[in-house]
């Protein structure tokens, strides 16, 4: 827990938009040590963060009701607060993909108040063969980005990363 609240500091402390460091990707003596992750809904963007730095940022999808935190199943939203990645899923529908630890107990309370379903599956992850050319907003409340992307967040993050998602 205090891991956790250390890193919500960390990343709550973060203003504007984190630069980027340029980082070789050839190989894996040059990848960094991704520590944390930050997800801006209001930019649309992915960090990577090695330390307080970012080391890679991404364009990413949302839902198609993108603003304020998710309520319940269906709603479109992505979640917005302090979670960490669960697993990594190599046979993902969306080619590859990373569970994001929503809902948690404050998610399911706020939920079972309003006698919804919190929903689940939240996670970060590519498109696959069957999304083509996708509209802006298309997933139901996940993040993402495109396959060669995912491809290389999925070889740099590790389950039990925390991520941030910010407003």
């Amino acid at each position: 827990m205090k891991q956790a609240f250390c890193a919500f500091i960390l990343l709550a402390t973060f203003l504007g938009s984190p630069a980027v460091a340029n980082v070789d990707p050839s190989g894996p003596e040059h990848r960094p040590q991704v520590t944390q992750l930050l997800l801006d809904k209001s930019s649309r963007t992915l960090y990577l963060l090695s330390g307080r730095k970012a080391v890679r940022s991404y364009s990413v999808d949302l839902g198609p009701n993108p603003a304020g935190h998710k309520q319940h199943q269906g709603d479109g939203r992505t979640p917005e607060g302090l979670y960490y990645i669960t697993h990594r899923n190599p046979g993902s529908n969306f080619f590859l993909s990373l569970g994001i630890s929503y809902p948690n107990a404050q998610d399911r309370a706020r939920a079972r108040a309003r006698g919804r379903d919190p929903g689940g599956d939240i996670f970060i992850h590519g498109r696959g063969p069957r999304v083509q050319n996708p509209p802006r907003d298309w997933t139901r409340g996940c993040a993402a980005v495109t396959d060669r992307e995912m491809a290389e967040i999925f070889t740099l993050v590790q389950p039990g990363t925390p991520i941030f998602i910010k407003p």
